[in-house]
């Protein structure tokens, strides 16, 4: 379903849209993140893979505060881009706005592990921290193209990147994975579905008119 605006086209999803391909990334994408994050602490259980809890009250901190201005700098940034992109998937409905965070939990959780945990830490390790940051940070942007992002959604990631990056080295504290996956959650679910079910339903994507009732 797609309502056209002057500016961009929306288009609306439904649960069961989600649903779809949620389903093939779980496969395609997230579990072989997660297994790979896996195997390596079955194996050797190094503590730069971050899955230790480190200074757990500095990891929470900074997960708690920065997931409301991730959310809020993401779903801004969203709303610029959807304008010169001309098109945006919006969820129809609350219900399809919370599938969506749900996956997105899990999302946080795989890419952090994969990138800042066993990239970034694995290559700080055999380097030095600040050449792990980089390198990871790098291919943490570049890989969203795999998923067919337009350049400037892929560089836009960066913007989240290199700050979890130099959270995850700078932190006081083991590394953990904590506060960089509260933080990146908030990122995304500002950027890909609630924040732009948001900012249909507070009237700021621009150019609707009133907005309907929506399900929830």
């Amino acid at each position: 379903m797609a309502a056209t605006s002057a500016r961009f086209a929306i288009q609306l999803t439904r649960p069961d849209d989600s649903l779809a391909w949620i389903r093939g990334d779980l496969v395609q994408r997230l579990l072989p993140m997660t297994l790979a994050v896996a195997v390596t602490w079955a194996l050797w259980r190094p503590g730069w893979l971050g899955l230790d809890a480190g200074d757990a009250a500095v990891q929470l901190g900074f997960g708690v505060s920065m997931l409301p201005v991730m959310f809020v700098a993401a779903a801004l940034l969203q709303r610029w881009l959807s304008r010169r992109r001309r098109t945006l998937r919006v969820p129809a409905s609350g219900a399809d706005a919370a599938l969506q965070a749900g996956y997105y939990v899990l999302n946080a959780a795989a890419e952090e592990g994969f990138f800042r945990g066993l990239l970034q830490g694995g290559l700080g390790a055999l380097t030095a921290p600040v050449q792990g940051c980089a390198a990871a940070t790098a291919v943490y942007v570049l890989y969203h193209r795999l998923g067919r992002w337009t350049w400037p959604d892929v560089f836009a990631t960066a913007l989240a990147g290199i700050p979890l990056g130099l959270a995850f080295w700078l932190l006081p504290g083991a590394p953990s994975l904590i506060g960089v996956g509260i933080a990146h959650f908030g990122a995304t679910c500002g950027f890909l579905g609630p924040g732009p079910w948001l900012l249909r339903r507070l009237r700021l994507l621009g150019g609707e008119g009133p907005v309907p009732p929506l399900p929830d």
